[in-house]
């Protein structure tokens, strides 16, 4: 876990009124699933409308992520989240309001609508959320972002518990209303506990330039690994409910079953991410570690054609156990190498860059999450869920593949970056920061923590090397390397 006790009180209220948020956010999310189908049919709509209302969500957030990523600079973080968390909050409040309208497609058109804005809030929250714990937590951006998923994870399984008592206390309608309310009340304390935009370090007043991301070498493979670890679980979620039907559980006991893997994620994701901060090991062997324990994590639920075992419970629930470690270990540390090989690739080290990397993975997930239920549920009823999850196993291993490549291509961008005129610019822009370093060694220690990451300072991190650079000339350099 991350070490509360360096951060100063403005950090810590910020982690907790970002946790709070994130764990309503995933609370109402996690609303819908439960209640909304029922209430859906009693209007006359059928599955496939309902659950194009589902999706909707997912292919809104993806198509307007990167755009929000762009403009982030331009927008202003702040501004951002809290449009985005009152967005959610109100369309929660809209969404319980559902069962007041009469008439089939009015009904499912104002579902519609309500998830189309819903989705651009959350969009919204997403995308400024990660940027500014980003620049908020410079030193520990896995541990906080694993921390604030935690919270997520906690959300997702309370939600349906929660959702369950008040639905019996008052109708549809409770439910979404008091997660409206909460994540109203969030908004207010984000509001005031953020700092403002001027605060963050900037290169310009202008948008990011997402195409230039894509073309870095080791973005489009941290944004593959994304998308094909959100498939897995979106198949999960879309096919493992009929697949355990023939175990004859009761429905606390599919509940149960379904909590494995939140549960595994959740608890897994802060050790996950304090291996990426402490430099242990590099993030992308991380992420290549998960993807083999995703592959076998997946072949033990079928079991896959492949596997010498029999259909088993017992295996179904360790499948799921290895799932939610894998997951963890590809989705934490794809976010911080993202980060690092960006700015090692010479992009600022600034609110436009966090901007363009946070909207870039919220729209990985997003996109994987949509791919997910829609292709596994078509393959489940054509071929089984044995058959079926070979279509996961697949891309996980041709995504292994080129994560391998890019794990050991890594040193050939270390030496090609090693003089990129981007150290020196770094070192530029911290260069105020210089008159607070002090040549004594536990001065240096000291100023370590408030000097923010440089170029030269993720080289280091990243790929354990040495610059050219001298400490008369870098106190980035003298304050990392002390």
């Amino acid at each position: 876990m991350i070490n509360l006790s360096k951060f100063s009180k403005s950090q810590l209220l910020v982690l907790v009124s970002f946790a709070i948020a994130e764990f309503f956010n995933a609370i109402c999310f996690s609303l819908q699933a439960p209640f909304f189908p029922q209430e859906a049919e009693l209007k006359g709509a059928t599955a496939t409308e309902y659950g194009c209302v589902f999706g909707v969500f997912e292919l809104v957030v993806f198509l307007i992520s990167p755009w929000y990523g762009k403009y982030l600079n331009v927008i202003g973080p702040k501004k951002l989240f809290f449009f985005g968390i009152i967005t959610s909050a109100v369309c929660s409040i809209l969404f319980g309001l559902l069962d007041l309208i009469n008439g089939h497609i009015l009904f499912i058109s104002s579902a519609f609508v309500i998830r189309i804005i819903e989705a651009l809030g959350n969009a919204a929250f997403l995308t400024a959320g990660f940027a500014v714990i980003a620049n908020e937590f410079p030193y520990n951006i896995a541990s906080t972002f694993a921390s604030l998923e935690t919270f997520f994870g906690l959300g997702l399984i309370a939600g349906p518990t929660l959702g369950g008592v008040l639905y019996e206390l008052g109708g549809f309608e409770l439910p979404f209303i008091t997660v409206g309310v909460f994540l109203i009340i969030c908004a207010i304390f984000t509001r005031v506990l953020i700092p403002s935009s001027d605060t963050y370090q900037t290169a310009s007043r202008t948008s990011g330039k997402l195409w230039h991301l894509l073309k870095i070498k080791g973005i489009p493979v941290c944004t593959g690994t994304i998308i094909t670890t959100t498939i897995s679980i979106g198949f999960i979620s879309a096919t493992l409910e009929p697949h355990i039907r023939q175990f004859n559980l009761s429905a606390i006991g599919v509940g149960f079953v379904f909590v494995v893997n939140g549960a595994t994620y959740g608890a897994s994701a802060p050790a996950w991410g304090l291996l990426c901060d402490r430099n242990y090991v590099r993030p992308k062997a991380i992420s290549v570690l998960g993807g083999f324990v995703l592959l076998i994590g997946i072949s033990f639920l079928g079991p896959a054609p492949y596997m010498p075992i029999k259909e088993s419970l017992t295996f179904v629930i360790f499948g799921l156990f290895l799932h939610g470690l894998g997951i963890g270990a590809r989705l934490v540390p794809t976010f911080t190498d993202a980060l690092q090989v960006a700015i090692v690739a010479g992009m600022p080290n600034s609110i436009e860059t966090y901007g363009l990397i946070s909207g870039l993975w919220t729209s990985s997930v997003a996109l994987g999450s949509f791919i997910g239920p829609t292709v596994s549920g078509f393959l489940y009823d054509n071929c089984g869920f044995a058959n079926a999850s070979l279509f996961v196993i697949i891309l996980i291993c041709i995504m292994l593949i080129f994560e391998i490549w890019s794990l050991f291509e890594s040193p050939k961008i270390q030496i090609q970056m090693k003089n990129h005129e981007n150290l020196d610019s770094n070192v530029n822009v911290e260069g105020n920061n210089s008159n607070h370093v002090s040549t004594d060694n536990s001065t240096k220690l000291t100023e370590k923590r408030n000097i923010h990451i440089g170029s030269n300072r993720v080289l280091n991190l990243l790929y354990n090397s040495k610059t050219d650079l001298s400490e008369e000339n870098s106190p980035l350099l003298v304050a990392t390397t002390a």
